[in-house]
């Protein structure tokens, strides 16, 4: 991903409400599917992780990221944003 398209994506994610959070239990087997079919229906998703979570948001964007195989466009405090073009229905044209 070039820093024009990650800097593209971080604009779209500015509007974004968060639509998972990450809590104590950290990343569960079920967290990690509904992340993934949440990434297939949005492409760009913003997750929250919660004061209660012992791991580092930047640790958990990394590992989910691998999981679910997405890029992790940004980690801001504790706000993490992924992004995984769908191979169906693409919604986000990302400039070249």
């Amino acid at each position: 991903m070039t820093s024009k398209q990650r800097s593209y994506l971080k604009g779209l994610a500015m509007n974004l409400d968060a639509i998972f959070q990450i809590g104590k239990a950290g990343l569960t087997p079920e967290f990690t599917q509904g992340t993934e079919e949440a990434l297939s229906a949005r492409e760009l998703i913003k997750i929250t992780v919660l004061k209660n979570c012992m791991d580092e948001p930047k640790e958990i964007a990394a590992t989910l990221a691998e999981r679910v195989h997405a890029q992790v466009v940004q980690v801001i405090g504790r706000k993490i944003v992924l992004y995984r073009e769908s191979k169906e229905n693409k919604k986000i044209n990302l400039p070249v």
